[in-house]
């Protein structure tokens, strides 16, 4: 069996948007949401920086008991999941009926560290009588898909996919093949992540990952392709689509609003933490997805790229593409939306992958903002500083994480 794959619901809360078309109409209008770290104090940190989610209150859509009893990578998954589940007509009294068999797959990095960081304080000032009994339930990277499997009757698959910054693209991937090959009929899916903590930006930091020059300029700290670029900018949030069978989402009647056709993953099998400089090992996933979707490489017409605006991704990811599409690839639409957004972890292919749809359906290729100088190293057309107005049919989405892993996904316009 194999059934074409539809979008009837959308999702997100990130640093730009708490629902799609806000955060779509600020990706348009190039919109930075990067700024002073609030979420704890940064005073001792080489960084200061990051995207947060500004005013969130997870009690506008979830109630007092459900916020208690989840960390803040859970709160965003749920908070983004209802929003795509009523967008695709369900709600949350009645869940999904019991003769749809439905599934969650959810994309997370780094699950809960503020909630080990609160409770190892606790237990190293006053003992372990003083841990949390909510500790573990709370950090666990599985939590964000059980509690939405929970609050939707999902009784079908539900899993956690952990593949560092893939990881939101590898969970729709999944899922994707999930309903492709007729294993569900509907599901669940994104990515999410919460990881504005002491412990990750300390810990990127001293990877020296982070673009630490920035501090007092926050709004430039992130420049994908550009010379001058010095790292990534962490980020917080959550991406999620349903995803249906065509014919169970027109047995239900409803509003599709775009297709995925194709998914590839692959493992560079080279580094714990560098890229393989080639791109191939990204090449290779890029190669898998396109050969899914049973289409030719000129008919991709935008790539929403990885590009973090580090120095080693940035000029990887353009050797895959060339890899992939010789002389098509300075013919190509490539951006990246990081600029704007700052890099989600976990939740940055499933945001990504909003932008795509969003995209596609707009007729609108989005910029890679904050792109001054160029990079001889990184030659393509990175759609720098403004956006370009005109129609779209395939976008390609790449996510590329931490020990080698490439997810890649194809969109489609949806046409019947």
């Amino acid at each position: 069996m194999s059934n074409r794959v539809v979008i009837t619901g959308m999702g997100t809360i990130n640093p730009i948007g708490k629902r799609v078309d806000e955060f779509y109409k600020n990706i348009r209008a190039g919109k930075c949401g990067i700024g002073s770290i609030s979420l704890f104090d940064p005073t001792e940190y080489p960084v200061k920086i990051a995207g947060e989610v500004k005013d969130f209150d997870p009690s506008d859509l979830l109630s007092k008991k459900q916020v208690r009893s989840m960390a803040r990578f859970s709160q965003f998954a749920t908070y983004a999941a209802i929003q795509a589940m009523e967008m695709a007509g369900f709600n949350t009294e009645d869940g999904v009926p019991d003769d749809v068999e439905a599934g969650v797959y959810i994309g997370n990095g780094i699950g809960g560290f503020e909630i080990a960081e609160n409770n190892l304080e606790k237990l190293f000032e006053r003992g372990p009588r003083a841990i949390s009994p909510l500790t573990i339930p709370l950090l666990i990277g599985n939590e964000a898909a059980a509690n939405v499997a929970l609050i939707y009757k999902v009784h079908g698959p539900c899993l956690t996919i952990q593949t560092a910054c893939a990881s939101g693209t590898d969970a729709i991937g999944t899922a994707f093949t999930a309903v492709k090959s007729g294993l569900i009929d509907m599901a669940i899916t994104g990515g999410t992540e919460g990881a504005i903590s002491q412990l990750s930006v300390g810990g990127f930091a001293r990877l020296h990952a982070l673009s630490a020059s920035h501090n007092d300029d926050p709004q430039h700290a992130c420049c994908p392709f550009d010379k001058n670029r010095d790292g990534f900018t962490i980020g917080e949030g959550a991406g999620m689509l349903v995803l249906e069978s065509l014919e169970s989402a027109k047995k239900r009647g409803a509003k599709i609003v775009g297709e995925i056709v194709g998914y590839g993953a692959s493992c560079d099998a080279f580094h714990i933490t560098a890229p393989e400089p080639s791109g191939v090992g990204a090449a290779r996933a890029m190669e898998k997805a396109i050969k899914m979707a049973g289409i030719e490489k000129s008919d991709i017409d935008y790539i929403n790229a990885h590009g973090t605006s580090t120095a080693a991704n940035d000029v990887m990811e353009t050797n895959a593409i060339k890899l992939v599409f010789g002389d098509l690839a300075k013919k190509l639409k490539v951006s990246s939306t990081k600029g704007m957004t700052s890099h989600l972890v976990g939740a940055a292919g499933a945001v990504e992958s909003i932008v795509c749809v969003e995209s596609i359906n707009q007729g609108y290729y989005p910029a890679t903002i904050n792109y001054n100088t160029p990079d001889e190293a990184c030659d393509l057309d990175y759609i720098p500083n403004k956006g370009i107005e005109a129609p779209m049919k395939y976008a390609l989405n790449e996510s590329l994480g931490f020990g080698g892993h490439n997810g890649v996904l194809i969109f489609k316009k949806y046409e019947d």
